[in-house]
């Protein structure tokens, strides 16, 4: 059973309004029509320029249509939004130059070819788009633009549709699941150019239910569940703060025997160093928590088992 998730105290939301705030979100609240229950339900956060921000969930729990209430695909709520400094409900078509947008499900022109795709996207924006067969071979796609995007696999629809999110320069890029579908090598690229975004000084909100793309990313990330943050720290203080502390040694010659000791006051644990002047020492651990596991601990449910029926 999933433990009631209670909204977060205010003074973990860091609600600056600060030049350093590209996205400011207060109280925020939407409800589906015919729906008792609020899709996003008291949402506060801030996200500041340069920040890869993660909204970790699994499906139904209210990350998406957080996103689409940030990108104006969603523009009925309750609550306060503001973005690069101005009130969302302020923005007019402009907004689109500020952000880019990937969805998780590619849609593009599939009888164009890829470079036709790019380009007729790029013919939306006022501002300069980089170059589309600079952008196709960021991600592996020079060979494959001058062909039809109906002929592409999933995978090559992903990169293209994460190129084209980012071919404007927008100062703010959201990404929906931004690996679903690629091999382990096309989607440590997407990351690395994700993280090159960031160095270049982008805000990147990344959305999804992949705690390996969150570990790797992002600075803070969030728990969403029922439409709420159950808690929102920088991954590692997560680890640190729900783990435990602790060291696990296999040792014996014959009988093979698992201990665990806490890492705290571990060099006076005189049980500890006996083990290892026995030199019958076979393995030797730290105990770091997973965002799995840490998401387990919070919620009550498993990253491992949403990415199983995702």
């Amino acid at each position: 059973m999933t433990p009631e998730v209670q909204a977060l105290p205010s003074d973990q939301t860091r609600l600056s309004g600060t030049a350093q705030d590209a996205i400011i979100v207060e109280n925020l609240i939407f409800s589906y029509p015919g729906q008792a229950r609020p899709a996003v339900d008291g949402v506060s956060f801030s996200v500041a320029h340069g920040e890869i921000f993660g909204l970790l969930g699994p499906s139904g729990a209210g990350k998406s249509t957080l996103q689409k209430l940030l990108t104006r695909q969603q523009r009925r709520f309750d609550g306060a939004v503001q973005i690069l400094g101005k009130p969302l409900a302020a923005w007019g078509q402009d907004y689109f130059e500020a952000i880019g947008v990937g969805f998780e499900l590619p849609n593009h022109y599939v009888k164009f070819t890829a470079i036709e795709n790019l380009r007729f996207f790029a013919s939306l924006y006022k501002r300069e788009s980089r170059d589309p067969l600079e952008l196709l071979a960021l991600v592996g796609l020079e060979d494959a633009a001058h062909k039809k995007v109906e002929t592409f696999s999933k995978g090559m629809r992903m990169r293209l549709n994460f190129v084209r999110a980012i071919q404007h320069d927008p100062e703010i890029v959201f990404l929906d699941e931004p690996t679903a579908g690629l091999d382990p090598v096309n989607a440590r690229i997407v990351k690395r150019i994700i993280a090159e975004l960031r160095r270049a000084g982008k805000t990147i909100v990344l959305t999804t239910h992949n705690m390996h793309d969150v570990d790797q990313l992002c600075d803070r990330v969030s728990f969403v569940v029922g439409g709420r943050f159950a808690v929102l720290d920088a991954p590692e203080t997560l680890k640190a703060k729900y783990g435990r502390r602790t060291v696990r040694i296999m040792h014996g010659h014959d009988v093979v025997k698992t201990d665990e000791f806490p890492l705290d006051g571990l060099a006076d644990d005189q049980r500890f160093n006996a083990i290892l002047r026995s030199g019958a020492v076979r393995t030797l651990h730290s105990q770091e928590a997973s965002l799995d596991q840490v998401f387990s601990d919070v919620t009550g449910t498993s990253l491992n088992l949403m990415e199983e029926a995702a």
